[in-house]
């Protein structure tokens, strides 16, 4: 049978869902249990407020050690006038923790007494003197634990619905409890689908995907409250993935059928939701995430089930939008809520005018503003959100907005994380990868977007990173960089700065098997090429390469194929997506493809005298002028660090 994919608007999609769930009276706190109170009831949730039945403390205790007393009887204590007080009587000795006499209302510290013995001499025993001086008076209930000053009984202790922290089990031990009223945490299968996977830590043939999706979906349901069980992987067949469903469905509270999506016959997830119960939604108008399903199996039990898509992004997603707060409703907590800030973006978006867009963003502040600046899109790009601090919703409709709009972002960090993050914006090059390392042990983050070495100048232009890194040579004067800085930001107060030389050459299949030799071969009709995009310094170079041995850029097959990164255009050779690119070294090194080089480059930090001057890049500076890492970069193939933290300019 055929299955139509149909986008439906997200808050469409949540209220069918919901409205299933209710009509199965599964919109609730799915279970009650009764736990012993220890360290393992952290991160619960509690279904019943928590009262005391006994006060903390349930006495007047001494705060310090010293003598108990009644503090009228020091009213006029002074240094040249002390009050002496008989031992026993009128004081006596308690240590911290110890019960007031009841007739006592403070302590006295031991070191402001002075104990006596018969004769009215100072007294050896220090505890039990015959009688105590004191030379200042002491307030009513001085250094004394009132009954009650933590927890009086009857009182709320914590109420119905709060995630349990390691504090909160010491003020509910405190307060004379033993045990505990929870939500049960529910159960949840995942599901890995695909004859292509295979498990982590296996060799890889070609065609292969290590299976990690399900890995990333555990960890998100028990950080957020449920038991994750991971199920080993399915073969794409329908009678497999239907009789593991069907399985699961009598075990679990939650079935996460980790699947791809799709228009097509083979599109199992829809075809096995269909045979078991019933097919809510088939496709979110969602980015990334488009392929969601949501459904009800309808066995000895009802049990939701979520089709989650294959990418890894989409899949990760698919866990924050739809299982979170599921998982919220049936512990009886309060669904996540991210901080939510506004910040300007720093280069125009597009967006589907039909989809509710959630796009990865790198947020750093620069001066008194906050800028978010947009990441790779692709929705397998699993480490977009690792480098992530926080996503930028698009509403639907919207088709983009336009450098320098606002927009609001949902913190994935913390807003002191951003105040020491160095908002970097430019070229792409692997030592700022270790600068980033380094700057992890010296309090502070380097946020990093790739946009080319133009595009960093053009972010300096409008204040919008910390710095930048450009490797631009200029054709007329064979220059790097200066020539641009003088045209882009004129009037701008700046500092410009080696980081390193390095090679840029050829990238290719191990064996060079096409038997290129320089750049006079990319013309030929069996060479695919990878370019780098528009404004970027080793595009740039190629350009001025090709113009100084009069090469056509029309007659290279794949000039207009472009790529971000140098590792991106590595990638793309090692692929067979193309058979060469320009690039350097370490990233052919990193994907054990063969270097040819051709020219040595000089990259360089461009960086305002205000943030040079300023404290948050000091840390940079001094990892730059560090002997260990120069080290490192050194011994990168293809880099020279002899000039590293040179001065070329200050404008």
């Amino acid at each position: 049978m055929m299955i139509y994919l149909k986008d439906i608007p997200l808050p469409d999609a949540q209220s069918r869902f919901e409205q299933a769930l209710k009509d199965a009276d599964l919109w609730k706190v799915l279970d009650i249990e009764k736990i012993i109170l220890d360290e393992n009831a952290t991160g619960q949730v509690l279904v019943e407020p928590v009262w005391a039945k006994i006060s903390s403390p349930q006495y007047h205790g001494a705060a310090m050690d010293g003598f108990a007393l009644r503090s009228e009887t020091t009213d006029n204590a002074m240094p040249t006038a002390p009050v002496i007080l008989e031992y026993g009587d009128q004081a006596v000795y308690v240590d911290t923790g110890d019960p007031l006499p009841i007739w006592a209302n403070a302590v006295i510290p031991i070191e402001d007494v002075e104990p006596l013995d018969e004769k009215n001499q100072i007294s050896a025993d220090a505890r039990h003197p015959q009688q105590i001086r004191i030379r200042k008076g002491v307030p009513p209930w001085s250094h004394v634990r009132s009954m009650g000053e933590d927890i009086v009984a009857t009182q709320l202790v914590l109420p119905a619905g709060h995630v349990l922290r390691p504090v909160d089990l010491g003020a509910i031990a405190a307060s004379g409890h033993a045990h505990l009223m929870v939500a049960r945490q529910p159960k949840v299968a995942i599901l890995p689908t695909g004859s292509e996977l295979v498990p982590i830590g296996e060799d890889l043939q070609v065609g292969e995907i290590i299976e990690y999706n399900s890995l990333v979906l555990a960890a998100q349901v028990n950080s957020w409250g449920g038991k994750a069980v991971r199920f080993e992987i399915i073969p794409d067949e329908f009678q497999s993935i239907r009789d593991e469903v069907e399985r699961a469905a009598e075990e679990f509270d939650l079935i996460l059928l980790n699947a791809g999506s799709s228009a097509g016959s083979e599109d199992y997830s829809a075809r096995v939701v269909e045979s078991l119960g019933e097919l809510l939604v088939h496709g979110v108008a969602v980015r990334p995430g488009h392929p969601v399903i949501l459904g009800m199996i309808h066995g000895k039990r009802t049990v939701p089930i979520i089709g989650v898509p294959g990418y890894p992004v989409s899949a990760a997603m698919t866990g924050e939008i739809f299982v979170e707060p599921l998982l919220a409703r049936w512990l009886g907590r309060r669904q996540y809520e991210p901080v939510i800030i506004k910040a300007r973006l720093t280069r125009k978006i597009t967006s589907p005018a039909g989809d509710d867009d959630f796009v990865r963003v790198a947020v750093g502040k620069v001066g008194d503003r906050l800028l978010a600046a947009p990441l790779a899109r692709g929705a397998g790009v699993i480490t977009s959100l690792v480098r992530a601090d926080g996503l930028a919703l698009l509403p639907r409709g919207s088709q983009g907005l336009p450098a320098g709009a606002e927009v609001e972002v949902r913190l994935y960090r913390s807003f002191r994380e951003l105040e020491r993050t160095i908002f970097a914006i430019g070229s792409h090059d692997i030592s700022l990868d270790l600068i980033a390392q380094y700057l992890a042990l010296r309090d502070r983050r380097l946020a990093s977007a790739n946009v080319g070495s133009l595009g960093g100048l053009l972010a300096l232009r409008r204040k919008e990173t910390h710095l930048a890194g450009s490797h631009l040579l200029d054709p007329d004067s064979g220059e790097y960089n200066l020539p641009y800085i003088y045209e882009y930001l004129p009037n701008v107060s700046l500092v410009v700065i080696t980081l390193v030389h390095r090679q840029q050459g050829l990238i290719v299949l191990p064996g060079n098997p096409k038997g290129l030799q320089s750049l006079e071969d990319l013309p030929r009709e069996d060479i695919r090429f990878i370019n780098r995009q528009r404004g970027a310094g080793t595009r740039v170079l190629l350009d001025y390469q090709l113009g100084l041995l009069g090469i056509d850029k029309g007659s290279i097959q794949g000039y207009n194929l472009e790529e971000y990164t140098h590792l991106a255009v590595a990638a793309a050779v090692a692929s067979g997506k193309a058979d060469c690119g320009l690039g350097i070294s370490a990233a052919a090194q990193a994907l054990n493809l063969e270097f040819l080089p051709l020219f040595k480059e000089r990259y360089d930090l461009i960086i305002p005298k205000e943030n040079f001057t300023g404290s948050l890049l000091a840390p940079l500076l001094d990892v730059i002028n560090n002997h260990s890492f120069r080290q490192a970069v050194s011994s990168l193939p293809g880099y020279d660090v002899t000039n590293m933290g040179k001065l070329v300019v200050e404008i």
